[in-house]
């Protein structure tokens, strides 16, 4: 929870211990966490959903077991609001989408990461280290104006050029930031793929009508690959199968290890 802010009983135990037959184990473990105040619940329609209070993010983070950007806001907040919850939901049944097929593991995401970029404000709804070493960015859509997507989309792009903070390394060639952070070693590494995985929302339009939508709206940028898929099609496939729709290739689908690099 320190990792994702935000969960319900049943999907910690997908996460978990998805071999259980019931959530009772989870149920019991919460509500000792409760009672040490470490963690907090929020109770809305039949349903309860669960977050580190700042007092479980303090023994999270002394675990050494998170990030060092992680675990640092609470998902009380979220709790709390009918639309930050659902938005916090979807991204964590897509963990758990990579999770089951073994594309990546839950510890090796970022939530809300913000990096910089000469395009404005741009802050990631994930980002997530996948098994082959490599990264992705992710963004969940529930209600974003196609105007905001596409937006959104070109203030990744403008984060591709964005230059390192400091300063920098006089034996080594220029880097750029995304490249001290998410390269690794090797230049040759490309940009990291932008992964949209559209949720279903109430008095939305149903997220493949959606999704259909933002291609039409779209131009290629082969600076970046853009991929899309709904979240019911990824968490019933999972993401290793044919569920991406890359930007500009038409209506087929790739398994996410099939997306093309950028140019």
């Amino acid at each position: 929870m320190a990792q994702l802010r935000l969960a319900t009983p049943h999907q910690l135990k997908a996460l978990l211990l998805p071999h259980h037959q019931d959530t009772d184990y989870i149920r019991r473990a919460l509500r000792n966490l409760l009672d040490d105040r470490l963690v907090g619940r929020t109770h809305r329609a039949q349903q309860s959903y669960w977050y580190c209070t700042p007092a479980g993010l303090a023994e999270a983070a002394a675990s050494g077991g998170l990030a060092s950007k992680a675990g640092r806001t609470t998902g009380q907040r979220a709790a709390a609001r009918t639309g930050l919850r659902e938005h916090a939901l979807a991204l964590v049944d897509t963990v758990i989408a990579f999770h089951h097929v073994g594309a990546a593991d839950p510890a090796d995401w970022q939530v809300e990461v913000a990096p910089p970029t000469p395009a404005g404000s741009l802050v990631s709804d994930g980002v997530m280290l996948l098994a082959d070493g490599s990264h992705a960015f992710v963004e969940i859509d529930r209600t974003m104006s196609y105007a905001r997507l596409l937006a959104k989309l070109e203030r990744y792009d403008a984060y591709r050029s964005a230059p390192t903070s400091g300063r920098g390394n006089a034996a080594r060639a220029p880097r750029s930031h995304w490249q001290e952070i998410y390269a690794g070693p090797s230049l040759e590494r490309p940009f990291p793929p932008l992964l949209f995985v559209l949720a279903p929302a109430r008095r939305r339009a149903a997220p493949a009508t959606r999704e259909a939508v933002f291609h039409d709206r779209a131009r290629p940028n082969w600076r970046i690959t853009v991929a899309t898929t709904t979240l019911p099609l990824l968490t019933a496939h999972g993401s290793e199968r044919p569920v991406w729709r890359v930007v500009g290739d038409g209506e087929n689908r790739r398994p996410l290890a099939a997306l093309p690099a950028p140019r």
